[in-house]
């Protein structure tokens, strides 16, 4: 009888342990779902390119800010776009600043941006916070425009921020966040987790 409950204990602890290594495996593989792969990517940043040129043909300079990591791969894809199908000149400015904590923003090279045209450009805007604090530094001065860009957007954010171009927008819940996977130079897709 004691083989029985020992066994019937053990098969219960094992059952417990087995139910717990699930939970946790849940908990930190999220599944990935993608809302753009390499093509689609390629796709929206040429439109995207394209309705620059639109907006700003009476441009003959601007000023491509890529929010460090991301946004600067961004930038850096789409100033090349620009420039192979206008006359248009592209700058291109680096910002940094922590995305959670973003009260220092900085700029990797003093510019005096009065009467300049500045596209503030991110990957993703999830709440809009990062992207109203980058403007910081170009607040300073007073420059002719400031045009934001996302490559994806969330359709509600608790900051006021509306991106003047969207490469997509998405309807998520509170819970999920947007992703880019890229590499210096290319974007390889977006996903949700």
């Amino acid at each position: 009888m004691k083989n029985l409950f020992d066994w019937a204990n053990m098969k219960a602890k094992f059952f417990v342990f087995s139910f717990l290594l699930k939970l946790q495996h849940s908990n930190t593989t999220m599944e990935k779902k993608y809302i753009l792969d390499k093509d689609n990517t390629a796709r929206k940043l040429r439109r995207l390119a394209f309705e620059i040129v639109e907006r700003n043909y009476d441009e003959q300079q601007l000023f491509f800010a890529g929010i460090r990591q991301s946004g600067l791969t961004v930038a850096k894809l789409l100033a090349e776009q620009v420039m192979e199908i206008s006359n248009i000149h592209v700058e291109l400015v680096e910002v940094s600043l922590d995305k959670k904590y973003p009260v220092e923003v900085t700029l990797d090279r003093e510019i005096g941006f009065n009467n300049q045209s500045i596209l503030l450009i991110d990957d993703v805007a999830n709440s809009g916070k990062t992207m109203l604090y980058a403007l910081k530094p170009f607040l300073q001065f007073q420059p002719r425009k400031i045009q934001t860009l996302v490559l994806v957007e969330r359709t509600h954010k608790t900051f006021p921020v509306q991106p003047d171009y969207v490469g997509l927008s998405v309807a998520t819940t509170l819970e999920e966040h947007i992703y880019v996977e890229l590499t210096d130079t290319e974007i390889t897709g977006a996903y949700l987790i």
